[in-house]
């Protein structure tokens, strides 16, 4: 302790500012600050004030947000060995199984090509357990005409991806399922085509907010004028999250959003990687029409900018209606 503790003066002593994340080991932050108190008393009559902390976890975070080619290919990996895994899922998904069947599935699918653990618990929610954002309890009996939703990622060198889809266990959409389905793969689809660099992680998010308006007032659920209804976020109780956040070591990865606050978004550029994942949800107390209450829909893909636009590493399982009905046809 007293050989750091002397090496530690020594160098704040000559230091400008010292980067340490203070509350999270409370015995530490007492022990800083007397050194600080040390090196303040080494520096005598200077005038010299004490040293400012920068919380390192800012700096660190921006060294991750643009991933490097080596990244990328990580991420690819695990992009294909996930988008394979929903495939199989959502052709293994049949009326009688549990949501936790379909969810061991997921884990040996992940494990057998070579993932080293999940990237975070999966979700695998039928009927109406995916109206619940964060659903984890993956134990429900799945049913005739359900909808089933795997929010699901695998880990691969340390890099994680990240999906959504959503299939009906029978093998075919009901026409309100298909109607809110075809809603949300219309606002992702498009919101897809809009990224490329100079945009921000709001613009994307605030045309998916458009796009979800306009659809829903054509099912008749929203009226009014499309930005009436957004600016008093009458769409809220259908569609209550982001569109999207980085992603890479971590499944929510670090890196700021804002370049100075809230009113200057970031931009994107090309190596930045995340999510896009709109989606409706109609639960049992949704005011909305009766035919669509018990149906929640969200449709992720990982994306990363490239110099022209960009990328989608997870193309590789379906999300188009008849793709996903002749999937879950299959024996």
């Amino acid at each position: 302790e007293s050989i750091f503790d002397e090496a530690f003066v020594n160098a704040l002593v000559n230091a400008d500012r010292l980067y340490y994340r203070l509350g999270v080991h409370p015995e530490f932050d007492m022990r800083l600050f007397r050194l600080f108190h040390q090196a303040m008393r080494r520096l005598g009559r200077t005038g010299r004030p004490l040293w400012p902390i920068h919380d390192p976890n800012e700096f660190l975070g921006e060294m991750r947000v643009v991933k490097s080619k080596a990244e990328v290919e990580r991420l690819q990996i695990a992009a294909n060995i996930s988008a394979e895994a929903h495939a199989n899922a959502m052709q293994l998904s049949k009326p009688g199984m549990h949501e936790y069947e379909v969810e061991a599935a997921l884990f040996h699918a992940f494990r057998a090509a070579g993932a080293g653990r999940l990237g975070y618990p999966s979700i695998v929610a039928s009927g109406p357990n995916a109206c619940v954002l964060h659903y984890n309890q993956n134990d429900r009996r799945m049913q005739e005409k359900d909808l089933l939703l795997i929010d699901a990622g695998a880990e691969f060198d340390f890099y994680t991806a990240d999906i959504t889809r959503v299939c009906p266990v029978s093998g075919k959409f009901t026409e309100p399922q298909r109607e809110i389905y075809q809603a949300v793969l219309n606002a992702q689809k498009d919101c897809i085509r809009i990224a490329r660099p100079g945009k921000s992680m709001r613009d994307i998010h605030n045309h998916a907010v458009e796009v979800l308006v306009e659809e829903l007032k054509k099912l008749k659920i929203l009226k009014g004028p499309t930005k009436q209804i957004i600016a008093k976020e009458l769409y809220r109780p259908y569609y209550p999250h982001g569109t999207g956040h980085w992603l890479g070591m971590d499944v929510h990865d670090v890196g700021r959003y804002y370049s100075r606050d809230y009113d200057n978004p970031r931009k994107l550029e090309p190596g930045c990687v995340f999510t896009i994942e709109p989606g409706l949800y109609f639960g049992p107390d949704s005011p909305c029409p009766a035919k669509y209450k018990g149906i929640g829909v969200r449709i992720e893909d990982d994306i990363v900018i490239t110099n022209q636009g960009c990328k989608v590493l997870t193309s590789a399982v379906p999300k188009e209606v008849d793709e996903i009905e002749s999937l879950c046809s299959q024996p």
